[in-house]
């Protein structure tokens, strides 16, 4: 197996399953507090009316034919055998506890289904949220990903993102003690930051000690409030030699059993203004391990420096 000279979810799916296994993203029809009006009807700038969905049958299919048009799709492209259930788009968390379990056992039914994972915001979730889906922990490998992007207040308050770092925190240790659930967190590079803020997000991230992490390169999409600043020349994007350097810097920082579930992503590309290199995503996950390797380092090098 080729060596990322970082712990990638992807390779590590396989070797704890002996199986490939892929995410199915489904859309249950969830609505986000940051856009109906509860804390704001603005939304965070980034954020499209998808709720930055990534896949096109939206709610036009059940959850169980999401899930098996999915499949069908991820085994003949890419010879998936064993899935998770990915609830993506908006805050996966955001209905009451009894709507969630039967929206949430509807995506488990099919025997080829491993896993769950439930994206959510931090200020979306309470005792009862989290004690049903640790519920699930015994039979079926379970995540919440919580969407942290930054932990610098300042830019909390710019993106318009509705809660503060310290609000991240107390759900983060909340949820550690549920000892079924795996945490990954998600921050976003790029949010009109100095490289300072970045890193500083990346060595409070670090010092959790994570289960999993995704990083984003922040994208301009159609029809959002980030694009309008983009267009008035008030945003300036990273390069892709500039964002490699940055992931980089960040993954010497994470835990080394941190699991990296993604460090590039396609876009949408329908509604994509910029960067356009993001749709080229193996070529930039190629070139962070080549920049790992360039440098003599791997994910993990610089964590004993933040203890």
């Amino acid at each position: 197996m080729l060596d990322r000279r970082y712990n990638a979810f992807s390779d590590y799916l396989r070797q704890k399953f002996n199986a490939k296994v892929y995410k199915i993203t489904i859309d249950a029809g969830f609505s986000c507090p940051n856009r109906d009006g509860t804390l704001s009807n603005k939304g965070c700038l980034f954020c499209d009316e998808s709720g930055s969905f990534s896949q096109t049958h939206s709610g036009l299919l059940s959850i169980p034919e999401q899930i098996e048009s999915e499949m069908k799709f991820l085994s003949k492209r890419f010879k998936a055998e064993k899935f998770m259930s990915y609830f993506q788009a908006y805050s996966n968390t955001y209905k009451p506890v009894n709507e969630l379990e039967k929206i949430y056992k509807k995506s488990l039914e099919h025997p080829d289904i491993v896993g769950i994972s439930i994206g959510t915001r931090p200020d979306c979730v309470d005792d009862d949220k989290l004690s049903l889906i640790n519920s699930f922990a015994p039979e079926y490998y379970t995540w919440i990903e919580y969407g942290l992007q930054t932990a610098n207040d300042k830019t909390l308050k710019k993106i318009n993102r509705g809660h503060d770092f310290n609000c991240f925190l107390k759900t983060y240790e909340k949820t550690k003690k549920y000892s079924g659930i795996n945490i990954c967190i998600h921050v976003i590079m790029n949010l009109f930051e100095t490289y300072e803020e970045m890193m500083y997000t990346a060595k409070k991230v670090a010092e959790l000690e994570p289960d999993g992490v995704k990083i984003h390169m922040l994208c301009v999409l159609e029809n959002t409030k980030l694009e309008k600043i983009y267009n008035q020349g008030k945003l300036n994007l990273m390069t892709e030699d500039e964002y490699v350097s940055v992931v980089c810097d960040m993954l010497e920082y994470l835990p080394s059993n941190t699991t990296i579930h993604r460090l590039a992503g396609n876009g949408l590309r329908t509604k994509l203004v910029e960067p356009r290199w993001i749709g080229r995503k193996l070529d930039t996950m190629n070139r962070v391990t080549w920049e790992l390797e360039r440098r003599g380092s791997r994910q993990g090098a610089k964590f004993e420096l933040i203890k």
